[in-house]
């Protein structure tokens, strides 16, 4: 898909973004999803860039999604870091926990990188809850309950204040997905895609394997660790159930909505799964069976996701 078709469809999801609290600005819960969406739309794109795009199977994003929101509300709470910098050192620090998983996975083979790093998000629960957890701050099983809200030149960005926190929000995910559109449209973009296809081959034109793969990893994760720590300042609170399966599995469900590789359909996957995960709470446990039948029936029919649809309209027109 060319750079001109990606933004456009990009401009078009966040422009309509962009006027609904004209509409919906008194409506706390519609308000609330939507932040929810332009959150997640970046999580999901970092892991479409990682997984899509670069060909490595990392399942890793929750866990580092949860490596920013605890480092960046550790710093604001324990060391009284102002909010701005404390998640801006949050995207530092899970850039660099990125690179370290990511080394070990430099030589193993697909399903090998998903084991390691799902091994990672398995085991981040326990460090939390434990010992080493409560020393740095973590408040073990109880989690982090006073986190203060992203504050700039003394204006502060909560819950209580949603239009101004959605426009900021808005500002910041147009932010990071132009970088991952800048990204696939890059020479990083086209040696992502040659690695995935045939790294033997792209490695004998001199593309490094080593080099691009961190890459990845550092940029995915410090974008994702920053989506992470201003979500801990927003919500105001944090615990590690946010590590249960639950969430990890609405990311996926992203993914197979927007459709994999298909940038930007992560966007798009987001703002359908989120509004429909919120909209369907009043079935209660029947939430989760509802939601998979219908990324079954989704998947059955539509194998490439939503994008897969607007690609194939596309070709039929030209």
């Amino acid at each position: 898909m060319s750079s001109k078709r990606m933004a456009t469809i990009m401009g078009v999801t966040y422009g309509i973004a962009a006027i609904m609290p004209f509409f919906v600005g008194d409506i706390r819960f519609i308000m609330h999803i939507l932040i929810m969406c332009l959150i997640w739309a970046v999580v999901a794109s970092c892991w479409d860039l990682i997984m899509g795009f670069a060909g490595i199977f990392s399942f890793g994003q929750v866990a580092f999604f949860v490596i920013g929101a605890y480092t960046s509300a550790i710093l604001s709470v324990q060391w009284n870091v102002p909010s701005v910098v404390a998640i801006l050192l949050a995207g530092v620090f899970t850039a660099g926990m990125g690179v370290i998983v990511g080394l070990p996975c430099l030589k193993l083979a697909g399903p090998y990188v998903a084991l390691v790093t799902f091994g990672v998000h398995m085991t981040l629960m326990p460090v939390l809850r434990g010992e080493i957890g409560i020393a740095l701050g973590s408040g073990g099983s109880q989690g982090i309950l006073t986190i203060p809200p992203v504050n700039i030149l003394g204006y502060t960005f909560s819950s209580a204040n949603q239009i101004p926190t959605f426009y900021f929000t808005l500002f910041l995910s147009v932010v990071c997905t132009v970088i991952i559109l800048a990204v696939i449209k890059s020479y990083w973009g086209t040696a992502f895609l040659a690695l995935k296809d045939s790294e033997e081959f792209a490695m004998s034109l001199g593309v490094s394997a080593f080099k691009y793969k961190l890459m990845v990893f550092a940029l995915t994760s410090f974008l994702t660790g920053v989506m992470g720590a201003f979500y801990g300042h927003y919500i105001g609170m944090l615990s590690t159930r946010m590590l249960e399966l639950d969430l990890f599995c609405t990311l996926m469900v992203m993914l197979v909505v927007g459709g994999i590789g298909r940038f930007p359909g992560a966007i798009l996957g987001a703002f359908i799964t989120v509004t429909a995960n919120e909209l369907l709470a009043p079935l209660g446990a029947y939430r989760a069976v509802t939601l998979g039948a219908l990324v079954v029936l989704l998947v059955l029919l539509l194998p490439n996701g939503v994008m897969g649809l607007w690609l194939k309209r596309s070709d039929a027109e030209a």
